[in-house]
């Protein structure tokens, strides 16, 4: 599946991947492929990404913390949309 994360600079991610896990605003949770179409409100947190070919253009590289076999990146609110194994995520 696609996962695109879009802040007001610009897009800072797009990249093939086989999870997300994302603080929403009823608590955390994953979205993996074939996942029901959802639009959700996000909190303050951390979004979780993995994947075994994620591409991170080098200028945002400094955006995203590398844990394990897992990409973070740290958000104070957002919106979710997952439709047709695309998510496309607005983050502040």
């Amino acid at each position: 599946m696609i996962l695109e994360i879009v802040t007001p600079e610009a897009t800072i991610f797009n990249s093939d991947i086989e999870s997300v896990a994302v603080p929403g605003i009823n608590g955390s949770f994953q979205m993996l492929s074939d996942h029901a179409p959802i639009v959700s409100l996000l909190n303050k947190g951390l979004i979780r990404i993995k994947g075994s070919a994620i591409e991170i253009k080098n200028k945002f590289s400094d955006k995203f913390n590398k844990e394990g076999d897992e990409f973070q990146l740290e958000i104070n609110s957002g919106t979710i949309e997952m439709n047709a194994n695309k998510i496309i995520i607005l983050a502040d």
